[in-house]
């Protein structure tokens, strides 16, 4: 601050009044700050900046976890990031005959034959009562060969022949557990029980 100007304008007569002693005082007052305003914005150069402020936006994209192998999807526990959907044929299913031709499942449907073959038999009230009939079968496999169904689709019209395929089925539990040709999760099989008495039986 220029301590002559101060000087020259506190030596003029007019301010040794009251009004003017108030006056030179407030005008002081001013240039003080003025300067001390200059100062601290030197000095702080960036509480003065008045340029516009931007924002930027980041956005994070996650890569498909089908493009990464299965320990990339492993966390801190060990727990996979996509548990529910860990392989799409683990949680797909099937349904074929038991006489199936397709070479994927007929060795393994063969087996299955054999077990409930070996369970299977014709009660002997109804061959006594000459009662024949055919009964569609539907029963469940998963992996490990436990049935987790088994329903009757088509009845026979004899309950006693009925329950003699749901016995023979249940009795030849558990069944092997799926090969490697077998991918789905759950396999659903269709049976055909067919009683029939032969001409000898029925002369009785």
């Amino acid at each position: 601050m220029d301590l002559g100007i101060i000087t020259r304008f506190l030596s003029n007569p007019s301010l040794r009044s009251p009004a003017g002693i108030m006056k030179a005082c407030l005008a002081i007052s001013l240039l003080f700050h003025f300067f001390l305003l200059m100062g601290f914005q030197k000095a702080f150069p960036s509480f003065w900046d008045t340029r516009e402020l931007k924002t930027y936006n980041v956005e994070i994209i996650r890569p498909p976890t089908e493009d990464l192998d299965s320990e990339d999807l492993q966390g801190p526990g060990g727990d996979s990031l996509n548990r529910e959907k860990d392989d799409p044929a683990e949680a797909s299913e099937d349904t074929i005959s038991l006489d199936t031709k397709d070479e994927r499942y007929v060795q393994y449907t063969e087996a299955i034959k054999m077990k409930i073959a070996g369970h299977w038999d014709y009660p002997a009230e109804a061959r006594l009562n000459l009662l024949e009939g055919e009964v569609m079968a539907l029963f469940s496999i998963i992996r490990d060969g436990s049935v987790v169904r088994i329903d009757i689709e088509k009845g026979s019209g004899y309950d006693i022949l009925d329950r003699e395929v749901l016995r023979a089925i249940r009795a030849s539990v558990p069944f092997p557990s799926f090969p490697g040709t077998i991918k789905v999760n759950r396999l659903n099989i269709k049976a055909r029980f067919d009683y029939r008495l032969s001409t000898g039986d029925k002369s009785r």
